[in-house]
């Protein structure tokens, strides 16, 4: 769904890059003016990141001297196990799947929902699903009659291959989509925005009522995850964030109305969401073709919030950057100061972060790599909030294989310069020696300092 936006940018920043820290050097004496109360952050994060955290607050907030006048400073938030435990585009599809949501396409023909199928895959799903609806209807998926059909499609969907082990999707950019991803917005052919959040609602209610460890059934043999929390440190410093001044918006690989459901009991309204918009009918119907960003135009399906897709989108919706010049990096005034991430699907967006870059550890490699080199000293790591990974046994393979390339080729990770960052060891895990605040226990499981 697109919806028009209120610009906003960071003002322009003089960094100085000191140990553990890259912060503005303190502006000059100015008048006097009204004191406010201070923002601070809340408890249960790793080692000296609450510090880091607060610094930010405490140099950008609306309170601060240099503050009045400028446009506000702009912080960017992933959703899927940056914000949240576990993933909710996940738990949407597998609502999808148990209530017969998804429509069958037209004349049956799966490749009209992915220009990316392979033929083995279009013709799997056709021969499990093609006598369950007519084209248009939906299919009976949670059903038994229907169970073979999903258990295709969800094959498709989480593994990128079909039951029997052919690959699923091919030709496409690594680092500005994921099929298999934009499959799932692409698969709410047929419905309006309103009727997807009123699906994803729905979703959100039994993902959040079942106990932590749930598992769900869908289709026939497939045990996937059945719930979702949020992470109470990121929410409290989102609407920290919010209440200090910052433009906070969320940047998502899951759908559109899906993420703006999901995020509004974080306090981020529907125009701050940015995820996988589909094209519409005059009706307001999804289409299976996505929204497009920068040279990619609507329909063309190659470029979703993903990697420099991320990047794109939000030099789009937040910056007003419109054109080829959306995929580029682009001066520091319009870009955000802060970023949090969890995946390599935010290494451009993360990258472009001015002050200071989140990554929630889930031990992947490229973004790992760059976190842990952390060369310019704007990086901080935090283990998962819930359900934290052990430490990875051996090195992120930094110099040879951490980066994927846009072909799919494996690559060294570089710096800025061209240098090759080498092998990174994990230190920032489930139970990890180093400094760690004292753990609130008013916060329960969530809140444990790991």
């Amino acid at each position: 769904m697109h919806t028009t936006v209120r610009r906003t940018w960071a003002a322009p920043l003089a960094l100085v890059a000191v140990t553990g820290s890259a912060f503005l050097t303190a502006p000059p004496a100015q008048a006097a003016h009204t004191p406010c109360p201070r923002v601070t952050i809340g408890s249960g994060w790793y080692g000296d990141n609450r510090a880091r955290l607060q610094e930010l607050i405490d140099h950008y907030g609306s309170c601060r001297p240099h503050r009045p006048g400028r446009a506000k400073p702009v912080a960017v938030f992933d959703w899927d196990n940056t914000v949240v435990k576990n993933d909710v585009g996940d738990a949407t599809m597998f609502w999808l799947l148990r209530n017969g949501r998804i429509r069958q396409p037209a004349a049956g023909d799966w490749s009209t929902t992915s220009r990316h199928l392979t033929p083995a895959a279009t013709k799997v799903l056709a021969d499990a699903c093609a006598d369950l609806a007519r084209p248009g209807a939906p299919l009976p998926t949670g059903t038994p009659a229907g169970a073979a059909c999903a258990d295709e499609i969800n094959a498709v969907y989480g593994t990128a291959a079909t039951r029997t082990g052919a690959p699923a999707f091919a030709g496409w950019d690594r680092r500005t989509t994921e099929p298999s991803y934009a499959w799932l917005p692409q698969l709410m052919q047929g419905w309006t925005a309103r009727e997807i959040r009123g699906f994803a609602a729905a979703a959100r209610t039994e993902n959040l009522a079942a106990p932590v460890g749930t598992t769900q059934r869908v289709g026939t043999t497939t045990t996937a995850t059945g719930w979702v929390r949020y992470y109470d440190q990121q929410t409290d410093l989102i609407k920290g964030l919010r209440k200090a001044g910052f433009d906070v918006w969320i940047s998502s690989a899951s759908p559109q109305p899906v993420v703006e459901v999901w995020a509004r009991s974080a306090g981020i309204g529907a125009d701050h969401v940015i995820g996988i918009r589909n094209t519409t009918t005059n009706g307001g119907t999804f289409t299976a073709h996505l929204q497009g960003c920068g040279t990619t135009e609507d329909g063309a399906d190659t470029m979703i919030t993903y990697i420099d897709g991320k990047r794109c989108w939000i030099n789009k919706e937040v910056f007003g950057v419109r054109g080829a010049a959306a995929e580029q990096v682009q001066p520091a005034a319009r870009r955000q100061v802060f970023a949090a991430g969890d995946s390599d699907t935010d290494i451009s967006f993360l990258r472009d972060a001015t002050v200071l870059r989140l990554v929630v550890n889930r031990n992947k490699n490229e973004l790992m790599c760059r976190a842990y080199d952390n060369g310019d000293g704007r990086w901080i790591v935090n283990p998962m909030f819930i359900e934290p990974k052990k430490r990875r046994t051996d090195p992120y393979p930094c110099a040879t294989t951490g980066y994927v390339d846009h072909d799919g080729t494996k690559a060294p990770v570089l710096r800025a310069d061209g240098s090759v960052v080498p092998d990174q060891a994990d230190s920032v895990y489930e139970g990890s020696v180093g400094p760690r605040e004292r753990c609130d226990p008013r916060r329960g499981r969530s809140g444990r300092c790991r």
